[in-house]
């Protein structure tokens, strides 16, 4: 029996892959046991207890990037909150850990190197966050989605794919799918989606060209995001929704999307084959734009910068990529082709590995 300590949380790019290798463990035979540890404010408040693991909490504590009170405060505030894991850990008799970066892997890294306790990281992003780029020099293993990601030690592992991914690489959903979204059989479906939260210039092009999607046969599932505030529309091949939460059938349907290019979403479409256009997220330091490039190397999908996806590129370069047959189904093949489908499986053989 092994009792891990998995740790991250914040968003739903580190939630997925840590409840995606939590049921991964728990499909192994042996009695093993599974703690996640994550803020009360983060995503994995909701989701980890709705997976039946139970969430050990620390306090929500940015990086200091001012000079302030805060940062004077922060060492202090930091010291608490590892010296709050070490309980967590020698209370749970943890055997290992599994970081994914955010707010509760740092003290998480720090707690087990004091104990002695062997941590494992893994880095979704091809430009590794603050947390993992400190953590990685004492881990006892690194395990990285992307193969330019730069960290030391690290291995290829793939992103851990959610439960209802994988059920689609085993059974064609497509019929259920199109029943599902009201669509049309005959006609290809885009699908657009720009995260939970959304992205506006992608909703804003996507809706000023209704029309000539429409016009070239070209029906829609616009995900528009929790923050677009915009109703939810079905009106003749388009479907406007705020939220899904049938992503697999949403998968299922499509022959072609359009996505900004985080981690998880570049990993999915890989692993099931759907070719893209990516609009990678403007601000930051640029880890979407590297996100994509493999795909887009292998010639699975293109690249796009915010400012350009506009209704003229609708016009002139995504419209006559879709409406090529044989090009949709030469990128779907090139998509397959460096998509990792048993991230899960490749991640917890690297952590039971230092075990």
């Amino acid at each position: 029996m092994t009792n891990y300590l998995l740790a991250g949380g914040g968003t739903a790019g580190h939630v997925n892959p840590l409840l995606s290798l939590a049921d991964e463990i728990m499909s192994q035979a042996g009695q093993h046991k599974v703690w996640a540890l994550g803020t009360a404010e983060g995503l994995e408040s909701r989701l980890v207890p709705q997976r039946g693991y139970e969430l050990l909490t620390v306090p929500r504590l940015p990086m200091p990037r001012k000079l302030n009170g805060y940062l004077l405060k922060f060492p202090l505030l930091f010291a608490e909150s590892v010296k709050l894991v070490k309980k967590y850990l020698q209370e749970n008799k943890i055997d290992v850990v599994v970081g994914f970066g955010g707010y509760a892997s740092a003290p998480a890294y720090r707690a087990a190197k004091s104990l002695a306790i062997p941590y494992v990281i893994h880095e979704a992003n091809a430009l590794p966050g603050y947390a993992n780029r400190i953590g990685a020099n004492g881990a006892a293993a690194v395990g990285v989605t992307f193969s330019q990601t730069v960290l030391p030690n690290s291995t290829v592992v793939g992103m851990p794919l959610r439960k209802e991914v994988l059920e689609l690489m085993k059974t064609d959903l497509r019929f259920e799918a199109e029943t599902f979204f009201g669509l049309d059989t005959k006609l290809t479906t885009l699908l657009v989606t720009g995260g939970s939260l959304g992205a506006r210039r992608i909703n804003e092009t996507i809706e000023d060209s209704r029309a000539l999607l429409e016009a070239a046969g070209i029906q829609v599932i616009h995900i528009v995001g929790s923050r677009a505030e915009l109703p939810d529309v079905s009106e003749g091949g388009y479907r406007r929704i705020s939220y899904c939460d049938r992503m697999d059938l949403a998968l299922a349907a499509a022959d072609f999307a359009v996505a900004r290019s985080g981690a998880a979403t570049v990993s999915e479409f890989a692993a099931v084959g759907l070719p893209a256009v990516f609009v990678p997220y403007p601000v930051g330091n640029g880890e979407q734009k590297l996100n994509a490039q493999d795909l887009v190397e292998a010639g699975g999908a293109l690249v796009v910068d915010d400012a350009q996806f506009t209704p003229e590129y609708v016009r002139t370069k995504l419209v006559p990529t879709i409406s090529n047959a044989k090009l949709v189904k030469e990128m779907s093949a090139k998509a397959l082709s460096v998509g990792l489908q048993d991230g899960s499986r490749r991640l917890l053989e690297l952590v039971n590995g230092v075990l």
